[in-house]
């Protein structure tokens, strides 16, 4: 016996909608068709769209800034995470120069993810490797981890890592099967000025550092047949630079992650009174740059939020860039957003690519056997984002408009979310395989 049937809704199955009913026992999906099975419980989804549970592979909760610590926590980012649709999240393991560090590291972060109520998974991360780098990509693997964040900038803060260690992860990711996360600018092209303003940013991290680091990374990939994932992608013009350049591992060997704020602003939004509020690196890009990344969605994989929150207060008590927190929320407006502006190509991106890049076998798609991660779309009249339903008291997207709504938000088999009412469930850790 089933223990929930889900009726009357129309699935998003294999990038195709169709009728069909969802059966789910012991937190799994166990039958998709018109019959219906005997269960303990019915949910009727008629008027509703029902999609994979989101997957969120970048957000930065509890995050300590150097001037001051990102808003939401676990609990709080992840109740956010829940009425944007969002069912796993990814944060990070801070920076750790050799393996013995990164599993301190690991299980101290893992400590504080335990609040989370939705799964949840980490990523490692390097910086200024001074130990053995197979023994570091071991070490990842063997904490049920398959990828490694770099910088290629932040030498000021002692988190870059330099070409040679990025040619040999590279080579190691190959032979490991892992992937290699990596910040993309050019170090050398950022202009410090300890007089910036932070609504400067634009200026101090041109695009020209990001455009010429990642096209010299890619050419390290071809060269290595290693697998680097790029976070972030801010500007049109390096995903340009890609596609004319490096055509042949795009989607292959080099993936591409990009985030909301980067289709659906500029910088002319630095030049508001309420610039300050639109920080966080690498920043927004000229108009120009915009719309060639509009145009290009095609070619990103994977959508991420960068999601880190701030209170108002922590960006305007900060108007240097050089002490400037840097970081926005959008971890519950996300998958709206980019709906609208893109239709159904953007459901892939968000679970069943990101699945598959993040090597989670169990999440993704509705699909027997898959953990019953569900989200429940309706369509209503046209309303304005409010405030989000994290600790920060602001959203760069407030006001901007929606047609569409998650009615409802369902972890393993349980409900988040339903009728406006949020239940929290206690997150698992999901472990790559």
């Amino acid at each position: 016996m089933n223990d929930l049937l889900i009726v009357n809704g129309v699935v998003y199955i294999d990038g195709v909608w169709k009728q069909t009913n969802i059966g789910i026992k012991d937190e799994k999906i166990v039958y998709l068709g018109l019959d219906k099975p005997e269960t303990k419980e019915i949910f009727d989804a008629s008027g509703l769209k029902v999609i994979p549970g989101l997957i969120d592979p970048h957000v930065h909760f509890s995050l300590d800034c150097g001037t001051v610590i990102s808003v939401d926590d676990f609990s709080s980012g992840s109740r956010s995470a829940a009425y944007g649709g969002v069912t796993t999240i990814i944060d990070f393991v801070d920076p750790a120069r050799n393996a013995k560090t990164l599993e301190k590291l690991f299980y101290e972060r893992l400590q504080i993810a335990k609040s989370s109520n939705v799964d949840y998974h980490l990523h490692g991360c390097i910086k200024e490797p001074d130990g053995d780098l197979e023994e570091f990509v071991l070490k990842t693997k063997n904490l049920g981890m398959r990828t490694i964040k770099l910088f290629t900038a932040y030498s000021e803060t002692r988190r870059r890592t330099y070409d040679k260690d990025i040619y040999n992860l590279l080579r190691l990711s190959k032979k490991h099967g892992i992937m290699i996360e990596c910040h993309i600018e050019n170090d050398d092209l950022i202009k410090h000025d300890d007089n910036f303003l932070c609504t400067d940013i634009s200026r101090s991290r041109p695009s020209e550092c990001e455009m010429t680091e990642t096209l010299k990374l890619a050419q390290f990939v071809r060269e290595t047949g290693g697998y680097l994932y790029m976070v972030h992608c801010s500007s049109g013009k390096t995903l340009q630079a890609l596609i004319d350049q490096y055509f042949d591992i795009l989607g292959k060997n080099f993936f591409v992650e990009s985030c909301p704020q980067y289709f659906l602003f500029n910088d002319s939004y630095l030049g508001k009174e309420d610039g300050y509020l639109f920080t966080f690196a690498p920043p927004l890009r000229s108009k120009e740059e915009q719309e060639l990344l509009i145009k290009n969605i095609t070619y990103v994989n994977v959508i991420g939020t960068d999601h880190c929150s701030f209170n108002m207060a922590d960006k305007k008590s900060h108007p240097l860039l050089k002490d400037h927190p840097f970081g926005i929320g959008g971890i519950e407006t996300s998958f709206l957003l980019l709906h609208k502006m893109f239709g159904d190509q953007i459901i892939d991106k968000m679970t069943k690519n990101t699945a598959k890049l993040q090597y989670f076998s169990q999440k993704g798609t509705i699909s027997l056997g898959k953990d019953a991660d569900l989200v429940f779309l309706k369509d209503v009249p046209s309303y304005k984002i409010g405030k989000p339903h994290g600790r920060a008291d602001y959203s760069i997207y407030e006001n901007l408009e929606l047609n569409e709504k998650i009615e409802a938000t369902m972890l393993r088999g349980r409900f988040l979310l339903k009728d406006e009412i949020y239940t929290p469930i206690r997150g698992e850790l999901i472990n790559c395989n």
